[in-house]
């Protein structure tokens, strides 16, 4: 099925992301409404593992769960939601993943990446970095705020992240540029008190977002 055919994804203002299942148990209880799981060199057990307790704990506490990569594991495992990059979606059999129902978000970082997941018709589009990261070596410079507002112009309706290196202060702007939702990694992974700064973040995002669109995010409709 197209995801056009149905109700456009609805995305959290604040959109972390962790890497295993205990951030994601630290960080679920104190409200966030939408999270990615990345994992990374995990085995098959571990990765089967990790999602299925990551999804029963989203599940209580109403915030929607996106896996990334991990595809086969997700549809298997009854997830609502995948993220690919564009190596995992050259890779990915996208006909299944729809078939199965569950939501898609797919990376991009210049033009043509772009039009590479425009035509997977994903259910949202990430952009990035906007800013200079830390956490991972980038081959891409910056993107800036003004290849947000294209990138948004391009989209239309379609659901936009932006992520890299954006904190509590730049977020405004990007959200001013054209941004449905910003995704952060390093901004809370290396501060003094994750809990903390996560629920500040969850704040922002509870006065960024209208109170619809952040009650929206319930139980999986499996």
């Amino acid at each position: 099925m197209s995801p056009h055919a149905r109700a456009p994804m609805q995305l959290a203002r604040f959109y972390p992301i962790v890497p295993d299942d205990r951030w994601l148990a630290r960080l679920i209880p104190l409200g966030i409404r939408t999270i990615q799981l990345r994992l990374k060199d995990a085995s098959d057990a571990e990765v089967r593992r990790q999602i299925a307790e990551s999804l029963a704990l989203c599940r209580a506490h109403r915030c929607q769960l996106i896996v990334n990569d991990y595809w086969r594991e997700a549809i298997d495992l009854g997830a609502d939601a995948i993220h690919l990059g564009q190596e995992d979606l050259a890779v990915a059999n996208v006909a299944a993943i729809k078939a199965a129902g569950l939501r898609l978000g797919i990376s991009s970082h210049d033009e043509a990446e772009l039009e590479i997941a425009l035509a997977a018709e994903p259910d949202y589009v990430a952009l990035g970095p906007i800013y200079e990261t830390k956490l991972k070596v980038m081959k891409w410079a910056p993107q800036g705020l003004d290849r947000v507002t294209r990138w948004k112009t391009r989209m239309g309706a379609l659901p936009l992240v932006a992520i890299g290196g954006i904190t509590p202060e730049r977020a405004p702007g990007v959200l001013a540029a054209g941004a449905d939702s910003v995704a952060v990694i390093t901004d809370f992974l290396t501060a003094a008190d994750p809990e903390a700064r996560v629920s500040a973040w969850i704040a922002w995002s509870s006065v960024a977002a209208p109170a619809d669109v952040e009650k929206s995010h319930g139980a999986s409709k499996r």
